[in-house]
């Protein structure tokens, strides 16, 4: 739940920030410390946060989140890599896909990169997963 500013009782507010020193995160370390101070709200329970400890919840979840992602960046991967994992995932054999992309072939070539995925295709793709279609384009 997200929480205005203005409905926050600011000295209430201002104690938790100063408790927990918020700041960009630029190495591991603070990054755990960051995830500590999340783990220490989060046991509380959702249900009995202040609207004070939402706020500094959602901004603490948020600099993890991007530390994270310019730290661990995730590669891009082929789009047919992408239907290899995800049917590694699921637990699939490649014949699953047979009603999805129409034909036993469509579905080898696609697999072996002798063939491209179409925008149509990405999206029963996407649909059949349960992702995104940008993971097939």
């Amino acid at each position: 739940m997200s929480t205005s500013p203005i409905d926050l009782d600011t000295k209430r507010y201002g104690r938790l920030l100063a408790k927990a020193l918020p700041a960009v995160i630029k190495s591991e370390d603070e990054n755990n410390r960051m995830l500590a101070a999340i783990e220490g709200l989060m046991a509380k329970g959702e249900g009995n946060l202040t609207a004070e400890e939402d706020a500094l919840l959602e901004l603490l979840a948020d600099l993890v989140h991007d530390f994270e992602e310019r730290q661990y960046p995730l590669p891009c991967s082929a789009p047919h890599r992408m239907v290899a994992f995800l049917l590694e995932q699921h637990g699939l054999a490649p014949s699953a896909l047979y009603p999805v992309l129409g034909t036993k072939s469509r579905v080898s070539e696609l697999l072996s990169r002798k063939r491209g995925i179409s925008k149509q295709q990405a999206k029963k793709l996407a649909a059949f997963f349960h992702v995104g279609v940008e993971l097939f384009i």
